[in-house]
């Protein structure tokens, strides 16, 4: 079967499936705490999809070109007997590349039964190496030593190539830009800055909390000279860039200030089983429903790739337009990021 393409003749190639909301750590750009306290009530189990659910999904996403799947959360971690899933979606005919994103904090206590159940890579969020900011920016003062330990537990079980995460915030923790980039410069670790975006309607952003890629290439290039390196395949969404001592790469994600909708590949299912197209979607398609209603695989087939057709979404390329002077968004409704794991 050909590979689903849409409206703009972007392909069908990724797919990030969303397996819980719930999460240990309160990011403030994710899920603040002021929020979603103790008292916050998250889905309940039966609303969730299940392991077999997710698979018969996943099955037909892969059927339609999807070769790369991310497991998301909130913290996904924390969702019970995760490597069985990954069991499952490792046997998919067809998939080339099974990664997880996660805060790190219980990676060190599952990582070799996520190696062992067919997980082949990890992504790791981590804002700062500075103690202090870190335990700001998680929301709860964890210590960072537990997402450290299950940084290395994943490199030695194979968890490998390992990529870094951290989202600039100015004010936040831009001072950590370089601190990052000296403490694992010299590792086979990749690490992302990723641009501070809207995601949600939660985290009170506006365009002047933005740290571009440009000003943390240049900040690290000042240090320690970088050059660009070429995508690793169409749609990937950070810019790479290498050290020219040859001692490593890191990357920046630019949804803000350079925008790739132009060549994003990639569908989300979120964790109660709804199809969304954009990141930014201000809602998705249920597929949940029809699924438990009895519809065949060809009728979720012709539905996924429906959806898919016409898709025609471009919101970063957008949001400038909607952005008044004083660098906020015109208001409206989005999913939140902890719904379909950024």
């Amino acid at each position: 079967m050909n590979a689903a393409t849409d409206s703009r003749d972007r392909p069908l190639h990724d797919l990030r499936i969303s397996v819980t909301d719930r999460c240990n750590f309160r990011c403030p750009y994710c899920m603040p705490v002021e929020i979603f306290g103790e008292h916050y009530e998250f889905m309940k189990r039966p609303d969730l999809l299940t392991f077999e659910e997710i698979e018969r999904l996943a099955r037909l996403f892969v059927e339609l070109g999807v070769e790369k799947i991310r497991i998301t959360g909130g913290e996904p971690l924390l969702r019970h007997q995760l490597p069985k899933l990954i069991e499952r979606l490792a046997l998919l005919e067809g998939l080339r590349d099974l990664t997880l994103t996660t805060n790190g904090f219980l990676l060190e206590k599952h990582a070799q039964d996520l190696r062992d159940a067919g997980l082949q890579r990890i992504t790791v969020s981590l804002d700062s190496h500075d103690e202090a900011v870190f335990q700001q920016m998680n929301g709860r003062k964890f210590e960072m030593a537990p997402v450290l330990a299950g940084i290395r537990a994943a490199e030695a079980v194979g968890l490998t190539p390992i990529k870094l995460n951290c989202v600039v915030q100015r004010g936040v923790n831009e001072g950590s830009i370089l601190g990052l980039a000296k403490m694992w410069k010299g590792s086979a670790h990749i690490v992302r800055f990723i641009e501070f975006m809207d995601v949600g309607t939660l985290n009170h952003w506006e365009l002047g909390r933005v740290v571009t890629s440009r000003e943390v290439v240049e900040r690290i290039d000042a240090e320690f000279p970088l050059e660009p390196v070429g995508p690793s395949y169409r749609g990937e969404v950070a810019s790479r860039w290498r050290y020219k001592d040859g001692s490593g790469e890191i990357g920046v994600i630019s949804s803000v200030s350079q925008p790739f909708c132009g060549s994003c590949t990639r569908a989300r299912l979120t964790l109660d089983g709804s199809l969304v197209t954009c990141l930014f979607a201000t809602g998705g398609i249920d597929l949940r429903g029809p699924m438990r209603d009895g519809a065949s695989d060809s009728e979720l087939r012709e539905q996924i790739a429906g959806v898919w057709k016409v898709r025609a979404d471009r919101y970063s390329e957008e949001r400038s337009a909607n952005t008044d002077l004083d660098g906020h968004v015109k208001p409206r409704a989005k999913i939140e990021m902890y719904h379909i794991g950024g």
